[in-house]
């Protein structure tokens, strides 16, 4: 892997997951009640000896620059290296990045110095565990220009992402991003043998990209100099199919795009789940993140059923069920968290501050809560007898304090909401 170079793309504006990324870029997003979403396309990078890696940001990347630095701090004595590359304004363009293609082009000034072979191009909102050694081999052994990592997805699905259509000998004959509804009729994949689809899911007949492509390098830079598009679903992979050989390569685990409310909140709550389809809990490929000095977490009188907590939190004869609760956690007394997804904290509040006449609501959850579907991000302040289970069952809306997306409710970093509220 030593001729392959990684470019993770940091990710647009990420509107889809307001107002978790209202303050952060959405790899920065926390998942898993300690880990961000960059870190798993940097750790499947680690497990395959890929140690040259380049993050492209643009939009609220303050808090990703922050961790990623913190966090992955190569061998000085080796060439590898994390190293972010911001959206920036040069002698040839003063425009932010248009798409994932342009992000790459106008990025290439300074991966290019960098001897490789390979161009590795990552999501940086994935959740999914993949070896790319294996990617490697199939690129070389099919002697492809182009490998594109893919899936079975089901017709819902497709609509949201692109979807490849084969010949009857398995070969690629098209590809199309986010096809309607209507168009999908007439793109079930007819897969012959030997392309490690043949045996997909009834239930699940398109093939999707996954966003993850491996080019030959001399390809990459001749499709970004030659093809004027700003995205590789749209234009470069439909470009890339006219003129050079793209494979497919098949993914069996687990893969989610974690790019919205919905999808954010079902990742999180399926990690709580016996038997997950995906888990933090793995002995030979962990994902790795920042690394922190926090203390055992406390359950006093507590229950947790199907539940992750994380290092540093307090609970006080609290009931949780089916939950994520993140790092430095306080849960008071009485209080019920069933369904939910609590990101953390990202300090201890002083004892003194939460006991002092006056004061605002203390940080964390108070006292005889109940939340229920419910993602509380960083820094929340929850005050007693507050009632967040969405008994009117809205499906959108922008309340005062918190907003409900899906009918989930979400209360964004530092958000504070007032002793007995009812929602």
């Amino acid at each position: 892997m030593r001729k392959v170079l990684a470019l993770i793309l940091g990710g647009g504006q990420g509107s889809r997951l307001h107002p978790l990324t209202e303050l952060r870029s959405k790899p920065a997003v926390p998942i898993g009640g300690k880990y961000r979403l960059i870190d798993v396309p940097i750790s499947n990078c680690l497990h395959a000896d890929l140690r040259r890696i380049f993050v492209l940001t643009q939009f609220n990347s303050a808090s990703l620059n922050r961790h990623v630095s913190r966090t992955y701090r190569m061998d000085h004595f080796s060439r590898g290296f994390v190293e972010i590359l911001a959206a920036e304004q040069t002698p040839e363009s003063t425009a932010w990045f248009q798409g994932t293609a342009d992000a790459v082009r106008k990025a290439q000034r300074h991966f290019i110095q960098h001897e490789a072979d390979y161009y590795l191009i990552l999501a940086g909102d994935h959740l999914y565990r993949m070896n790319y050694s294996e990617l490697l081999d199939a690129h070389l052994e099919q002697q492809a220009d182009v490998t594109i990592a893919a899936l079975p997805v089901d017709a819902e699905e497709a609509t949201g992402m692109g979807i490849f259509t084969f010949d009857a000998r398995g070969r690629i004959e098209g590809f199309e991003e986010k096809p309607s509804a209507q168009r999908l009729a007439g793109m079930t994949s007819r897969l012959g043998r030997g392309t490690g689809f043949a045996q997909a899911d009834p239930a699940r007949p398109y093939i999707a990209s996954m966003g993850i492509y491996l080019f030959s390098r001399d390809v990459l830079l001749e499709l970004l100099e030659t093809e004027a598009g700003h995205d590789f679903g749209r234009e470069l992979i439909p470009a890339a199919l006219r003129r050079y050989r793209v494979r497919a390569f098949p993914h069996r685990g687990y893969w989610a795009d974690v790019g919205t409310i919905q999808s954010f909140y079902d990742a999180n709550v399926m990690l709580t789940r016996p038997h997950a389809p995906f888990s933090f809990y793995d002995p030979v490929y962990p994902i790795y993140t920042h690394t922190r000095f926090l203390p055992p977490s406390k359950l006093v009188g507590s229950q947790v059923t199907n539940g992750l907590i994380a290092e540093g939190c307090y609970l006080e004869h609290a009931v949780v069920t089916d939950s994520v609760v993140g790092i430095r956690s306080r849960i008071g007394a009485g209080s019920r968290i069933s369904r939910s997804v609590l990101l953390g904290a990202d300090f201890y509040q002083p004892e003194a501050e939460r006991t002092h006449a006056g004061q605002t609501v203390p940080l964390g959850i108070g006292c005889r809560v109940t939340l229920d579907r419910v993602i509380v991000d960083k820094n929340a302040h929850i005050g007693d007898d507050v009632q967040l289970v969405n008994a009117a069952g809205i499906d959108h809306a922008d309340g005062d304090g918190y907003y409900i997306r899906n009918g989930i409710i979400v209360v964004p970093k530092g958000g504070v909401i007032p002793p007995g509220t009812h929602v």
